[in-house]
This record gives C-alpha cells, sequence and structure tokens, in this order.
C-alpha cells in the first residue's frame, strides 16, 4: 500500500458567490491612506540610509583627521628628541669657532685636520636641519630670535635699537629656534 498524499481542492474565489458588501481583496493598494501607509516604510528606510551615509562620511573625516594629527606627532616627537640632542651639540660648536679664532695664524698640519673636523661637524648639523642665524652688527632687534644681554649707549643715531654686537650665535632647527642669538642692542 502506498501512503499518497493528496492535494487538498484550492478554494477559489468568485465574485458571484461572494455577498454584495464584503470588500474585495486585492494585490495592489484600493485607498490612498495604503498609499501613503507604504510610502512610510519606504521614506523610513531613505532617511535611515541617508542618516548611516552621513554617520560613515564623518566617521571617515575623523579617522583621516587621527590618522593625519597622529602622524604629525610622531614627526614632532623625532624631531624634538632631536631637538634636545642638537642643542647639546651646539657648545661644541662654540668651541671649534673659539679655537678657530685662536689659531688664524698658525699654519700646521694639526690646524689643517681641526679644519676637516670642524667641516664634517658642520654638515652633520646641517644633514638635521640646524643652521647658524645670519646676524650682523647693525640689523635690527628681534625678540623672537634674539636676546639681549645688555644695552649699551649707541656708537651713532643709526645703531639705536639695532644690534650692536654678537655675543653667542643663534641657532634654527628647521623654522624652529633651539638657541637665541645673545646680542648687545644700542641705546
Amino acid at each position: 500500500m502506498e501512503n499518497t498524499v493528496h492535494p487538498e481542492p484550492e478554494l477559489e474565489k468568485h465574485e458571484e458567490s461572494m455577498p454584495e458588501g464584503t470588500p474585495q481583496q486585492s494585490s495592489e493598494p484600493a485607498t490612498e491612506e495604503k498609499k501613503e501607509g507604504s510610502n512610510d516604510p519606504s521614506k523610513k528606510m531613505q532617511d535611515e540610509l541617508a542618516e548611516a551615509k552621513d554617520k560613515y562620511v564623518r566617521l571617515y573625516a575623523e579617522f583621516d583627521n587621527f590618522r593625519k594629527r597622529n602622524a604629525k606627532e610622531k614627526l614632532d616627537l623625532i624631531s624634538s628628541a632631536n631637538e634636545q640632542l642638537l642643542k647639546a651639540l651646539l657648545p661644541v660648536v662654540d668651541d671649534f669657532e673659539r679655537a678657530e679664532k685662536s689659531w688664524k695664524e698658525k699654519n700646521d698640519k694639526e690646524w689643517e685636520g681641526f679644519i676637516l673636523i670642524q667641516n664634517k661637524f658642520k654638515k652633520v648639523l646641517e644633514q638635521y636641519s640646524v643652521k647658524a642665524m645670519d646676524i650682523s652688527p647693525g640689523s635690527d632687534f628681534n625678540l623672537d630670535l634674539h636676546e639681549a644681554v645688555t644695552q649699551i649707549p649707541a656708537p651713532n643715531d643709526q645703531l639705536k635699537g639695532k644690534i650692536v654686537d654678537v655675543l653667542e650665535k643663534g641657532y634654527l632647527l628647521g623654522e624652529k629656534v633651539i638657541r637665541f642669538a645673545k646680542v648687545v642692542v644700542g641705546n
């Protein structure tokens, strides 16, 4: 004996068999209310999608800003670590310059070796973007670059408020002042 399943007869809806006054069911919305009701979920979905896109764009921009800020902070950290070392080496540069002034008259083999070492040292500093400020007597005094050690009466009227003498060179690391120039200002 086979177990066969017989399909149940489908119930057909006939318009003729329905009593008058019974609403007909169709696949299309018949009234305006149903149309508005069907648009609400669609509009709600579009609003949610627009909100999600806005959140995504904002989050992406925030992450991009974070990434740029983080890279800048790393560069600043590296340069500030170098800054401390380079500041510590500046007195050595001063010693080289003082020795050069005192040995200028001598013409020894030691002098040539000294000059080679001094030049190599200056190249290393230049490689790390350290440069001496170009200050000469008679130039304008600038608080952002110079430190006034003392004021003296100006030898002439042209030197009033200007640099009369440079006692110690100032140095820049890139565009940042790592040592202010010590100067004498005319009064």
